[in-house]
């Protein structure tokens, strides 16, 4: 990892001043492939260095956790940088960063008074990926996507005005539904790279009957029924439960002031997007792995763009343009 040789542990390079942090994590949001930009022209302008920070903190953990290899001297060293990270982490909010995403995390921090909860669960859940190969049911899986994809919804709603206290906690329980159900279509679509590169495996094991052997055997045959049909049959059912998230937490983009809202709104129509094309494909994502095409991705970003627009036109004072 290239980017460890300049920033990682036992590294001489200096910190960088809060200027070139910002830059650093700017660089790094607008870099990587991601369905959607993360300093789209929906986000405010005045949060896209915060959400670019935020992005920042979650690639670096992501990388630490995924990008070292699979097998066990891999994972040791993941688990080792995760703790690495971690210690960087707690001293962003003690006021000693001296990581480039963590000084311009920082500065968000103070900016936003941010909790460092939802940024320990990101970490804590990376770190369960190096020692968790398999899901035994659902709650366990639940539990996995409250520490892996429900914190950054609520940073999120941080950012965008909503603290997380009992008058939002409609808006958090809401936001966690969307978040679990992105993360749970994240996996139906990805079941064969996380089988393959990661050698983990997603699918709850008692709900299905499903295990690593068993994927594998199956992956061998992509024509035969009876590799086929069994596959199908497993996952209808967890991608039923998947809309059933994504129900759920629909109103809360509606629950939110128009200059976040409908930030919040593209990131759960983009996975249902995905989650009906994995419907498309009969739900067989072991051989298959769904994507959203380019046109489908401009359609939602412009249902958006769409909804942002009216919602600033409607929150101006009257006779006042948008």
């Amino acid at each position: 990892m290239r980017m460890l040789e300049q920033f990682g542990p036992g590294t001489a390079t200096p910190a960088p001043s809060e200027a070139d942090a910002l830059a650093y994590v700017a660089g790094l949001a607008t870099s990587h492939y991601e369905n959607f930009s993360v300093l789209s022209s929906l986000v405010p302008a005045d949060l896209r260095a915060d959400f670019a920070a935020v992005y920042a903190f979650c690639r670096w953990s992501d990388d630490l956790g995924d990008e070292t290899g699979s097998d066990e001297a891999a994972r040791s060293r993941s688990l080792a940088l995760l703790g690495w990270w971690r210690e960087q982490t707690l001293a962003c909010f003690q006021g000693t960063a001296s990581h480039p995403v963590l000084i311009a995390l920082a500065t968000t921090v103070r900016k936003h008074t941010l909790p460092a909860e939802p940024f320990l669960d990101l970490i804590s859940a990376f770190e369960q990926d190096q020692t968790v190969r398999e899901y035994a049911n659902w709650p366990e899986l639940l539990d996995y996507c409250r520490r892996s994809a429900n914190p950054v919804g609520r940073i999120v709603l941080h950012l965008g005005g909503y603290p997380n206290t009992d008058a939002n906690a409609e808006r958090y329980r809401l936001s966690d539904a969307t978040c679990t159900a992105l993360q749970l279509i994240n996996f139906w679509q990805d079941v064969r790279r996380d089988l393959l590169e990661r050698d983990r495996v997603y699918i709850p094991r008692h709900e299905t009957g499903i295990t690593p052997a068993i994927l594998k055997d199956w992956l061998a045959r992509p024509n035969d029924p009876a590799a086929r049909t069994p596959y199908i049959l497993a996952m209808r059912p967890l991608v039923d439960r998947t809309l059933l998230l994504f129900d759920l937490g629909a109103p809360l983009p509606a629950m939110l002031e128009a200059r976040i809202g409908p930030v919040v709104w593209l990131f759960g129509a983009g996975g249902r997007a995905v989650l009906q094309a994995v419907q498309s494909t009969g739900c067989a994502t072991l051989w298959s792995r769904p994507r959203l095409s380019k046109l489908k991705k401009v359609s939602l970003v412009a249902q958006a763009w769409l909804k942002a627009r009216l919602g600033r036109r409607s929150a101006s004072p009257k006779g006042v343009a948008a």
